[in-house]
């Protein structure tokens, strides 16, 4: 995986225009913190608009990256961010192919949309990641179906920083009350499950981002 990222910075953080929705945002950033698990707050692009200490923590050991902090865009960062491996177990299957499903999605949703438009292109122009696009993610939907590609109830591996959690689990639970819909905004939480049994950890892929050196899903080139 080449991680090019373009080398163009994400667009500033959206907030809603009216005093009461960033009233709203206020108070709602202060429920997140009091969560014990990472918790986050997007609009359609993954532009991150919150994100709880929980959230920060799980991913404050990543390296600096000029377009895909986790903080800034999470889609960005699952896809380009040669640390996310390190803290997404099971990268391609488990982050990289239902993130880009998402996408897929989203793209066809908002196909006038210039920052999407700008990250297909950054997708395009790494081979890798343009071959898990059109090829790894139809086979793969093919494997698991339209369900399989949901990230509300998914249950996916991490590695937090907390030697006393090291490798485990967590489920993506989707909850959005009216008021952020309404907004454009999606939250998104990882409830931390206990740690799986022995050997069951996720193997790390050859490179950092996880995805080796190519997908698991696309045929690795003959000769």
């Amino acid at each position: 995986m080449a991680y090019q990222a373009g080398g163009r910075r994400p667009a500033p953080r959206p907030v809603p225009a009216s005093p009461e929705g960033q009233a709203y945002l206020q108070d709602y950033a202060l429920l997140l913190d009091a969560l014990p698990f990472p918790s986050l707050v997007v609009d359609h692009r993954w532009d991150v608009v919150l994100a709880n200490g929980a959230f920060e923590t799980l991913f404050g050991a990543v390296a600096p990256h000029p377009t895909a902090m986790p903080g800034d865009n999470f889609l960005r960062f699952v896809l380009f961010h040669p640390d996310a491996g390190a803290v997404l177990g099971g990268h391609e299957a488990g982050w990289c192919l239902p993130m880009l499903a998402q996408f897929k999605t989203t793209l066809e949703r908002y196909a006038h949309d210039h920052e999407l438009q700008s990250l297909r292109r950054e997708i395009a122009q790494d081979p890798i990641m343009e071959a898990a696009f059109r090829q790894g993610l139809p086979h793969w939907l093919r494997a698991v179906g339209e369900e399989g590609a949901r990230l509300d109830g998914a249950v996916r591996p991490l590695r937090h920083p907390d030697p006393l959690l090291g490798a485990i689990e967590c489920r993506v639970v989707g909850e959005t009350p009216k008021t952020l819909l309404d907004m454009g905004y999606a939250r998104y939480t990882l409830v931390l499950r206990a740690t799986p049994r022995p050997g069951t950890a996720p193997r790390r892929s050859r490179r950092a981002g996880g995805l080796g050196p190519h997908l698991s899903v696309v045929p690795a080139p003959e000769g």
